[in-house]
């Protein structure tokens, strides 16, 4: 259900004279915008395509309905928490808590609702405040002191886990019942109501489309030809109905898979149509010059580490549940890992200023689906923490290379 193309993306820039690289407008031209590190939802795409032919040859039921609406439930919260680590990476910055954060936040909202009699409604909103103000404390120490934000977060990292602890207290777990909040995972759409969902991405989507090309228009930029935005609102529209046509013949469109899309396509319109998206894109191409240019650099900053902090939160509850419980593992084990590796495999660059809200969405759609695939092969944990490290090690890789030909080639 990808709308990434929606994004207006970068124009090639022309060959210098005597320069080896390919013309932009060449027959290589696709092949070196890949290279530098754009076209990014195209790699991605096709490297999922490779991935699960992978596992339904190693595994026939990785492609069936009950496996793939298993595996939207499971991306939908790592997905959460990749949206705010989407917004901290755009800003050249780190934020290595926001596993431990989601698991804090998680075990807040239930043991306010299910040991302290709160409604739902309150305790979702007081984690998610308690997820802002931890990333509120963790910006300032950062902007304030000029703390690099891995050594901030990193000590984030230990101190909340003993704040979650302390939270749990003797019990060390407490299950959720309340029927509102185990609803995020466990409520599905089907018949009419999944059909309508999936219309209602499709033309969200084109309407998107033409907006931006109406922008582009005005402002004089090379715009795509309506065939092309034809084309891919038709692809769109493939891909929406047939993952309807396919999670229906189980038990339905998850509702946490139409939180997830909706919190990316309210982040993706932040970043790239707002004042404050700029100044995010600003900030993390370089901070110097986004100063001189007037930018509040530092409340920016801070406005970022609020925001990843509290799509922290949403995560842990989407976490909470599905699991139906939170214990003092929340937030442990690979998900940092996982919600850091989904952006970065993603084409969202680790120095900042590069890359797009849908990174989150599509990254953890291909982290995902090879855990969930070395799972049904029942693989062991080691080989999925070297598998899963190797594939992040890649992404890293990548994303330098392809910023060191930029640079080579002139290009910011």
């Amino acid at each position: 259900m990808s709308t990434a193309a929606a994004a207006p993306e970068p124009q090639a820039q022309p060959a210098s004279p005597g320069s080896s690289e390919p013309r932009p407008g060449g027959r290589f031209a696709v092949l070196q915008r890949v290279a530098q590190g754009e076209l990014g939802s195209l790699r991605v795409l096709l490297g999922l395509v490779v991935i699960w032919g992978i596992f339904t040859i190693a595994n026939e039921r990785f492609l069936t309905a009950t496996n793939l609406v298993n595996l939207s439930l499971q991306i939908a919260a790592t997905g959460m928490i990749s949206i705010g680590v989407v917004l901290v990476l755009l800003l050249g910055e780190i934020d290595l808590s926001v596993a431990i954060v989601s698991g804090l936040c998680a075990s807040i909202m239930a043991v306010l609702v299910e040991q302290h009699g709160w409604a739902a409604a309150p305790g979702i909103a007081a984690a998610i405040a308690a997820g802002a103000l931890i990333g509120l404390f963790q910006g300032s120490v950062v902007t304030r002191f000029g703390i690099p934000s891995f050594v901030v977060t990193l000590a984030g990292l230990i101190g909340w886990q003993g704040a979650l602890l302390l939270v749990l207290g003797d019990t060390g777990t407490v299950n959720i019942t309340n029927p509102t909040i185990t609803d995020l995972a466990g409520k599905f759409f089907t018949g009419a109501t999944a059909w309508i969902i999936a219309a209602v991405v499709v033309a969200l989507f084109a309407l998107s489309s033409l907006d931006a090309r109406r922008r582009r228009l005005r402002a004089g930029l090379v715009a795509a030809t309506p065939v092309v935005v034809a084309v891919r609102v038709a692809a769109v529209a493939l891909v929406s109905f047939g993952v309807v046509a396919v999670l229906t013949e189980d038990r339905g469109v998850p509702l946490a898979l139409v939180i997830l899309i909706a919190f990316v396509v309210v982040f993706d319109f932040i970043v790239r149509r707002t004042r404050f998206g700029r100044h995010i894109l600003a900030v993390g191409g370089n901070a110097e010059a986004a100063h001189r240019a007037g930018i509040r650099v530092d409340r920016v900053r801070i406005m970022v580490f609020v925001l990843g902090s509290a799509l922290a939160a949403c995560g842990g509850i989407l976490f909470a549940s599905r699991l139906l419980a939170v214990n003092q593992s929340s937030g442990g084990s690979d998900l940092l890992l996982l919600a850091i590796a989904g952006p970065v495999i993603a084409g969202t660059s680790l120095f900042g200023g590069r890359g797009t809200v849908w990174s989150a969405l599509l990254g953890g759609l291909v982290i995902g689906s090879i855990s969930n695939g070395m799972d049904l092969l029942a693989l062991p944990s080691s080989t999925k923490y070297m598998v899963t490290g190797g594939v992040l090690l890649a992404a890293v890789v990548v994303d330098a290379a392809a910023r060191q030909r930029r640079q080579r080639s002139g290009r910011v």
